[in-house]
């Protein structure tokens, strides 16, 4: 026993003297160190997933080559030597000189690999609680999601980089208790100000500095890998603050059931947030994304989409029947197509595609639910409702523009201009944020038209200037700028921007007719009602059999008191043409109300109210003075 404790020891002592202690130590740091790399940029140089796999096996394969290297040989002063044997020392009956022992390099190397492994290690071993740190003061976590990457070299697949995008979106947004999702215009937005059109650009450096950018704590980053029919979707969910990957995701399918693949990915990364907020099985079905089992359905859709964006909305309409065609229960081309018909004015059709998804508004998501529920509201309610969504929008995501917007305009209608400034000003502030000018003209000018109503004419020429910039030779910026100028007493400025607002229109294949009227509507707008007189008959002049141009007329004379009698005259001539017209009524109404005629009025305006297709607020207010005043004519 004493024998073999003996030889133990010696092979103990033999190993020591080797260094094979310290070189074992040395090459498992350096591996962990390898291993970490590897595993950090697999995704971003777009290394095969099978990398990490192979690293290990060669790491495992050579270490007992590195045991055996460093048994045989050892590294000195004069190079690599055969170390040797214990008994060959011997022999050579050499006393070693005792030497004071210094700092080795080796040494140095192995400490400095032990504060690198420790400062790998740290966050593994004592940041357990990942999200501890992430929430907002809310208490709810921030979320951007990234276009996905096409890595199958097929560019079908072109359009999932986005679709994947928005059904995560959806997904994660039926969550807003817990979750902060920002929404697909609002990381657009930010792509489009850096000139991101092709999403092989946004590496996890590019989506973090975005992320931080709309304000999130965590980003969704993925891309989209494909072998004969199987697809397999990879998802990170990254801390947007550093970049620590909070975890991986990893879904299989085939190419034609790629939505339920996407509807896998979005539950697996919602309960990872929501952590111990886990779906509950009876609600799961509610809450589910409302989409199409089709993905010819979806690209439609999503044509549909990129149109509507346009504002070329008779082809947005085109693909989004084409998408309920395939799919006649795909709710949200619905929504899309009504509102795509009510931006036109076309509101029966519009109520019609409004009414069918809001029938199915318990099945969509909680954001696609108060869209669905502003849009029933625009068409068949008041702004008091509308407003109460859009609000409800808003706090869900605080970067959509266009929310902000139209809350901005729909107390604009109400004519509470100072409610509607703040929301109008927001929409410039975020865009500005994102590096980006505004969408269309009306974020200026709709705004302008607040600043107008409440004598803030310095703010208002202070933002035509930038809009000038943004959409020069726009027909509807030089109409502000018209009245404006004339506002402020600068005809001279006024009448160049009319002979260009003229010329313009008239490249936009204006009648004269329709310019001349829109000219009135100018000098009515300044407080010149001598001149919008003159072009209002000019105007009427050229275009005799038209009820419009008879009814401009008539609701100038009769709204400005200048001739109600006339005005009465061309509102009945209007109506002979178009006795149902909601607008001529409520002239004629109006006009008689100027006449003293109260019962008379109430009874063509309450006709005009019930054939108004939406809300009027003007017709709203004309009626309410006419019903005061029948009321206070029977108290007298």
């Amino acid at each position: 026993m004493a024998q073999k404790s003996s030889a133990l020891e010696r092979f103990w002592q033999e190993l020591k003297r080797r260094k094979v202690f310290k070189v074992v130590t040395m090459y498992a740091g350096t591996a962990f160190i390898i291993l970490e790399a590897v595993n950090n940029l697999v995704g971003p140089l777009r290394l095969p997933e099978w990398t990490p796999t192979l690293v290990i096996v060669l790491l495992g394969t050579g270490f007992p080559f590195a045991v055996i290297f460093s048994w045989i040989f050892e590294f000195t002063p004069q190079g690599l030597k055969k170390t040797e044997s214990i008994e060959a020392i011997r022999k050579k009956k050499v006393q070693p000189v005792p030497v004071k022992r210094g700092i080795k390099t080796s040494d140095i190397i192995i400490v400095l690999m032990a504060v690198v492994i420790a400062i790998l290690l740290y966050p593994k071993i004592f940041n357990r609680d990942k999200f501890r740190d992430i929430k907002d003061p809310d208490g709810r976590i921030s979320v951007a999601v990234m276009p996905f990457q096409n890595l199958t070299n097929d560019t079908i697949w072109d359009i999932w980089q986005d679709g994947i995008q928005v059904n995560l979106i959806s997904s994660l947004s039926n969550n807003p208790e817990e979750l902060k999702v920002r929404q697909t215009e609002s990381i657009s937005g930010q792509l489009q100000s850096r000139g991101l059109t092709n999403y092989a650009s946004i590496t996890p450096s590019v989506a973090g500095t975005i992320s931080q950018k709309l304000d999130v704590s965590v980003f969704i980053y993925g891309n989209i890998n494909q072998s004969g029919d199987a697809i397999r979707i990879n998802a990170q969910l990254t801390n947007a603050k550093n970049g620590d990957i909070f975890k991986s995701f990893q879904i299989n399918g085939t190419k034609d059931a790629i939505l339920s693949v996407i509807d896998s990915l979005s539950m697996e990364i919602r309960n990872f947030l929501l952590i111990s907020k886990l779906i509950k099985e009876s609600t799961h079905e509610a809450e589910a994304v409302v989409s199409t089992k089709s993905p010819d359905a979806y690209r439609y859709f999503y044509d549909g989409l990129k149109s509507f964006s346009k504002l070329d909305y008779p082809a947005a309409r085109e693909q989004f029947a084409r998408a309920l065609g395939i799919d006649s229960n795909f709710v949200v081309a619905q929504l899309y197509l009504s509102v795509s018909y009510g931006n036109q004015e076309m509101y029966k059709e519009a109520k019609k595609w409004c009414l069918k998804a809001y029938e199915k508004r318990e099945q969509m998501t909680h954001l696609q639910r108060l869209w669905t529920n502003w849009a029933h509201a625009n068409y068949f309610e008041t702004p008091y409702e509308e407003i109460r969504y859009l609000k409800e929008i808003v706090e869900i995501d605080d970067q959509l523009p266009n929310a902000f917007y139209i809350l901005g305009y729909t107390y604009e209608v109400l004519r509470d201009y100072e409610k509607a400034i703040p929301n109008h000003e927001k929409v410039l502030d975020i865009r500005k944020e994102w590096g980006s000018k505004p969408s269309w003209i009306y974020n200026y000018t709709s705004l302008g038209v607040c600043y107008h109503m409440t004598g803030q004419y310095k703010k208002e020429a202070t933002l035509y200037k930038k809009a000038e910039r943004d959409f020069p030779g726009n027909p509807v910026l030089l109409y502000r700028q018209e009245v404006l100028s004339l506002s402020q007493g600068k005809t001279g400025d006024a009448n160049i921007y009319i002979e260009k607002y003229k010329s313009i229109r008239r490249e936009n294949s204006w009648s004269e007719a329709r310019i001349t009227a829109s000219i009135a509507r100018i000098y009515s707008e300044g407080d010149f009602p001598d001149k919008a007189e003159e072009y209002y008959q000019t105007a009427l002049l050229l275009d005799p059999q038209n009820p419009e141009r008879m009814n401009d007329l008539a609701w100038f004379l009769i709204d400005k008191d200048r001739d109600v009698s006339k005005g009465l005259e061309l509102a009945d001539k209007a109506l002979e043409m178009d006795s149902g017209n909601y607008f001529y009524l409520d002239t004629k109404g109006w006009g008689l109300y100027k006449q003293g005629k109260y019962q008379e009025a109430l009874e063509i305006l309450e006709k005009s109210w019930e054939l108004k297709p939406i809300y009027d607020h003007d017709l709203f207010l004309h009626l309410e003075e006419v019903r005061k005043a029948v009321a206070d004519n029977a108290r007298n």
